[in-house]
Order: C-alpha cells, then sequence, then structure tokens
C-alpha cells in the first residue's frame, strides 16, 4: 500500500532509518559479538535474543526505506478556514451530546488513544476541508453513522507527534 505522506513525516521516518542504521544496528552487533564470546550457540539464550533483536532492527530499516520509496508525498497546507493537516478541532458529537477534540494527522500518525485521527479513517475523511458550523455525516460502516458539529479548528504543526511503530 502506498503511504500518504508529509514533508515532516519523511523527515522523521529518514532521521529514524538514520538512527537505525548509525545507532541501533552498532549496539545490535555489540550484543551478537559478546553473546557469541559465551560459548556454546545451541543454548545461548543471550545470543538468540541478540541475533533476534539485530533482525528485528533490519527489517525496519527495510520497512521504513520501502515506505519512503513507495510513498506519496500529499501538502500540510490547508486554508485558515477549513480543517486540515495537522489542524485540532473541536467536535460537538450528536449522539453523545458531548465534544471531542481530535487532531488530523496521516495514517502513520494516528493514534486514538492520543486522539490523533487518520485522513483515512471515517471520522477523519468526513470532517476533512470542512469549516466551522459545518454539520458532517460520518458514515463508520455500512450499517453506523453519526452526525458531528465542528466546534472550532486550530492550526497546528506536526512537528511534536510520533510515527507509529508497527
Amino acid at each position: 500500500m502506498r503511504e500518504k505522506l508529509t514533508k515532516s513525516d519523511v523527515k522523521k521516518i529518514q532521521e529514524e532509518i538514520e538512527h537505525r542504521k548509525l545507532v541501533v544496528r552498532k549496539e545490535c552487533l555489540e550484543a551478537v559479538k559478546e553473546a557469541r564470546a559465551h560459548g556454546d550457540l545451541s543454548e545461548n539464550f543471550e545470543y538468540h535474543a541478540a541475533k533476534r533483536e539485530k533482525n528485528q532492527n533490519e527489517s525496519r530499516i527495510r520497512y521504513l526505506e520501502n515506505m519512503l520509496k513507495n510513498a506519496i508525498i500529499i501538502s500540510e497546507d490547508s486554508r485558515e478556514d477549513e480543517v486540515g493537516l495537522n489542524n485540532t478541532v473541536t467536535l460537538y458529537m450528536e449522539d453523545d451530546d458531548e465534544e471531542e477534540v481530535y487532531k488530523l494527522v496521516t495514517s502513520i500518525r494516528g493514534n486514538s488513544m492520543h486522539n490523533m485521527i487518520s485522513t483515512e479513517s471515517p471520522l477523519g475523511k468526513a470532517i476533512l476541508r470542512k469549516k466551522v458550523g459545518d454539520r458532517v455525516l460520518v458514515q463508520a460502516n455500512d450499517t453506523y453513522s453519526y452526525y458531528v458539529v465542528i466546534r472550532n479548528i486550530e492550526n497546528t504543526d506536526g512537528a511534536g507527534d510520533q510515527i507509529r511503530r508497527f
């Protein structure tokens, strides 16, 4: 699948790749070397754990490099009065009679535990490019939908957000 990434997403991924190649890879190789020195490899738990850690790091590097290679770069820009990427949005949930605050982000930054919703999610798709005061139908699935009202839009940047780990 081709991920939609912003320039700041690309920068964060490149920083993670560099860190994994220059720091984590070196630590993993050192751990494998040290564990190998303990003798019999067939019963050496430290050696197998170190090899597994090294392989996971290399796998993550390949995954991130592949993501960058196939990514679609999208703009973070949005009009001042519209919901766009990296905007914090206050929504009135009609069914619950409550307000909730979400930040709209790309799919790799989505984290519902921190109220960061992806532009690919049903709610994200529904509110993208809408304005304060708009009443929006969110089609959650084939049988369930609900309405939200956009109460406030704050322009923020994505600089402090974490890339979701897989």
